[in-house]
């Protein structure tokens, strides 16, 4: 690990010989998950290959079933939630303009560039809105309409230009998906997708005009968060085979479209993309280190959670995760 040796590779997959063949990842990865415990914020770790679950540790309290606040990695949720919507018609696709689907809390002094943002750069963080997130988010939730401030913001950039990560355009896209379908967002996601075996949403906190916020305070177990990840790893389909997102939405949504400034990680709708032990990995990251990976060669789906508390890339507590990601990785990949 970066800062906190979990356990080197070699004496990992060393160990994996005192096993029978066919025990040898589960072991391995086990082992290391044991290690684990190092990291102070960790609060759980659930991996899978190829549907099934191979290790699952709860460390300081926490356990696989335990619902926590997975923070922004419901980003993923929110553009999942889209991709459906496109699909079904209710949406007519990712170049829609938002300004008719937003038009009863559109500034009246609106900048002309608002008219010209879409739905898919608010899915790629590329509104060109000044952003809503952190040291700017207490503000914004302090609003009394949080889609009206949202729209409200100065542009920062272009519509279709550089990344300005925001809860602000995921919650425009919740307040969208409310109003074309006249149904709530939690009500779409538990329909939408009640196919997907072992996905729930335990809570899920509401704005003052009771639009359920997109892409923040969403509980879910890391279980229920490793479903969701399996949804997408296999192509959009439930493991009963229904295909509950079209497979072209997961290869749209794992498009690298833009870059993040802090990590130089890629971004496409909801997702961020990055290699990690030699793979190339999409992820979910909520705040306080609330992981969802998917590493599509090796069939792997891994769902961590942390404390929701501090700020992990700060703390270097996300470079920890990814650490420990690459560990199970290279046991995968020696299996």
């Amino acid at each position: 690990m970066n800062r906190r040796t979990v356990l080197s590779l070699p004496l990992l997959l060393a160990t994996t010989r005192l096993v029978p063949a066919q025990e040898t990842m589960q072991a391995a990865i086990g082992f290391a998950l044991d290690s684990a415990n190092q990291l102070g914020p960790l609060r759980c770790v659930v991996v899978s290959e190829d549907g099934r679950e191979i290790a699952a540790r709860g460390f300081h309290g926490g356990s696989p079933d335990q619902a926590t606040n997975i923070k922004s990695a419901s980003k993923s949720v929110i553009s999942a939630l889209v991709g459906i919507a496109i699909d079904k018609g209710v949406l007519a696709g990712v170049g829609q303009k938002i300004a008719p689907l937003l038009a009863r809390d559109m500034p009246d002094d609106a900048d002309p560039r608002l008219a010209e943002v879409t739905i898919g750069n608010l899915l790629s963080m590329q509104a060109g809105l000044g952003r809503t997130s952190g040291p700017n988010y207490g503000r914004w939730v302090s609003s009394r309409n949080w889609v009206q401030a949202a729209l409200a913001e100065p542009f920062d950039g272009q519509p279709g230009g550089e990344m300005l990560y925001s809860t602000g355009s995921t919650h425009l896209l919740s307040a969208i998906l409310t109003r074309a379908s006249g149904r709530s967002t939690r009500e779409l996601a538990d329909d939408w997708l009640a196919p997907v075996e072992g996905f729930a949403i335990s809570a899920w906190d509401r704005d003052p005009q009771g639009i359920y916020i997109g892409g923040n305070q969403m509980a879910m177990s890391p279980r229920s968060l490793l479903a969701f990840g399996e949804l997408y790893r296999n192509g959009g389909r439930s493991k009963a085979s229904v295909q509950v997102v079209s497979e072209s939405w997961v290869t749209q949504s794992w498009k690298v479209r833009t870059h993040s400034v802090h990590s130089g990680d890629g971004y496409g709708y909801g997702w961020f993309m990055r290699e990690i032990g030699g793979q190339q990995v999409n992820y979910a990251w909520g705040f306080g280190g609330q992981m969802l990976y998917i590493v599509p060669a090796l069939g792997l789906t891994v769902a961590m959670t942390s404390l929701p508390d501090d700020p992990s890339a700060e703390s270097g507590h996300l470079d920890d995760l990814h650490a420990l990601l690459g560990e199970t990785i290279a046991v995968a990949a020696a299996d």
